[in-house]
């Protein structure tokens, strides 16, 4: 007997050749769906290089542009730089240009400033050296402090630095001076013009008694009731002090002067007082002391000193004489010496 096993593998060998074709054909679908597959994936890559080539080709276009229109502005820059550069040359030359004007505008008006201020000084050293001379010639010190005031201010107006020593030498100068003790020469002139009138009326040492005292004296005693022996008495009294004079000189010089000399000596004396009176007005102030001093001992010599006129004559001399040594004018050194200062331009 055939066992069922048997029978079974029997009946599964004739279907055996069908079932390889269809193994077969499934492998051909499977690789014909891959091969489709691979076609779609390559279609897709190759699309998708086409449009990466694409962007490339764009972007490689763009870039060229873009590379072109950076040439041309790098063109254009190295032109504006090259223009850039001429102007800033241009610009360069002509700033040198306008600081060597400046320079030159600075130079000229330093020197105009100089030469105004060499101008101002000279003429403030010569208005102050001719009130210097008028303050000599009129014994004042007026016209030198109206010019020192004037020189004061014309330095403030300039207002320059450099002329600031010299305002406060002019400063200086004029404390100085109205701080300083001057005689006035009119009224010095007025005293002797005073002294010289009163010569006439001086008494002389050996003068002998006027006239008209003797005549005031007799005019007195007929005034007087007096008895005959009394008026004999002064009859004889009166005769002899005609004949004879008795009085004390100190100085043995006037008793030798005869009464026709008296005459010369006041003449003489007058001279004195005038040549002194000259000499003030020249500004010989030695000169002028010197004769008032012969004056005042021509005075005490042959005059009368006790008498009224003499003693104020000799006290107008005095005065005249203490007056005379005030007489000396300040100086203005401070100020010539910074005035030459700067005219030096130091």
């Amino acid at each position: 007997m055939n066992s069922p096993e048997a029978t079974g593998a029997a009946d599964l060998s004739p279907g055996a050749p069908e079932a390889a074709p269809r193994r077969t054909g499934r492998w051909l679908l499977a690789l014909g769906l891959l091969a489709l597959l691979g076609l779609l994936i390559s279609m897709l890559l190759w699309q998708k290089l086409s449009h990466i080539q694409e962007q490339l080709a764009k972007q490689s276009a763009e870039a060229g542009a873009q590379a072109l229109d950076a040439r041309t502005l790098a063109r254009q820059a190295q032109e504006l730089s090259r223009d850039a550069a001429a102007r800033v040359a241009l610009f360069e030359a002509r700033l040198n240009e306008i600081a060597l004007q400046r320079t030159q505008l600075q130079e000229l008006m330093q020197s105009l400033s100089r030469s105004r201020d060499e101008n101002l000084v000279i003429d403030i050293e010569s208005a102050i050296r001719l009130a210097q001379q008028q303050a000599q010639l009129t014994g004042s010190v007026e016209p030198l402090l109206a010019a020192l005031k004037s020189a004061d201010q014309r330095v403030s107006r300039a207002a320059q630095p450099r002329l600031s020593p010299l305002q406060r030498a002019i400063v200086r100068d004029i404390d100085r001076i109205k701080a300083a003790v001057v005689s006035d020469t009119p009224s010095l002139l007025v005293k002797l013009d005073e002294l010289v009138r009163l010569a006439d009326e001086l008494v002389l040492a050996n003068a002998v008694v006027p006239a008209v005292a003797i005549a005031a004296a007799k005019q007195a005693q007929i005034a007087a009731p007096l008895s005959w022996w009394e008026r004999s008495i002064q009859t004889v009294l009166d005769e002899l002090r005609g004949l004879l004079r008795v009085s004390r000189i100190e100085a043995p010089e006037a008793a030798l002067l005869s009464p026709e000399q008296s005459f010369f000596l006041r003449e003489n004396f007058k001279l004195k007082l005038l040549n002194a009176r000259l000499g003030l007005l020249a500004r010989q102030m030695e000169s002028a002391r010197a004769d008032l001093l012969s004056a005042r001992s021509a005075l005490e010599k042959y005059f009368e000193t006790g008498s009224r006129k003499t003693q104020i004559a000799s006290a107008l001399l005095l005065q005249v004489h203490q007056q005379m040594q005030q007489m000396q004018l300040p100086r203005v050194d401070d100020t010539l010496a910074a005035l030459a200062t700067a005219a030096a331009g130091r």
